[in-house]
């Protein structure tokens, strides 16, 4: 596999952290450029017009310097980090096609039933919209131990 730049969105969740091993072996592999992507939601309105802001978030200083925590698992590994706002499969695959990356590898936190119907799944959105390969996975895949193991 050929590779110059490869996308790893995350959300910060122990579901994306295991992924980070394998954006990282992927790139050191390719001798690809990792780009790191946050997508920030925005505040979702009502129909009567006010917003929820859901959980109270961190702020934007705080979110960028949780995101420039992010590092490749091999200090040899060239990084970027991206912090855009808006719906984060939309975001993900505008960012994977503004940037022409050659693979998005991401994690989905496996949710099935009545929780991936009312939480979506931005993973499924992604594969479906995404120009380029996606490379998802669950926390526990195999290919995960496989690549950690390395």
């Amino acid at each position: 596999m050929h590779a110059e730049k490869i996308l790893y969105p995350t959300d910060f969740s122990t579901a994306n952290e295991a992924g980070l091993a394998m954006a990282t072996a992927l790139a050191r592999g390719t001798g690809a450029k990792l780009i790191i992507l946050h997508v920030e939601e925005p505040p979702m309105q009502y129909g009567a017009g006010e917003m929820y802001y859901g959980i109270p978030n961190p702020d934007t200083a705080e979110v960028q310097s949780m995101l420039k925590a992010i590092k490749p698992t091999d200090d040899s590994v060239v990084c970027e980090h991206r912090l855009v706002t808006g719906d984060p499969a939309s975001e993900i695959v505008r960012v994977a096609e503004e940037e022409d990356v050659d693979l998005i590898v991401l994690g989905t936190h496996g949710r099935t039933g009545l929780k991936r119907l009312l939480m979506g799944s931005v993973a499924e959105a992604v594969v479906r919209r995404a120009a380029c390969p996606v490379i998802s996975f669950k926390p526990g895949d195999k290919a995960i131990k496989w690549v950690m193991d390395d």
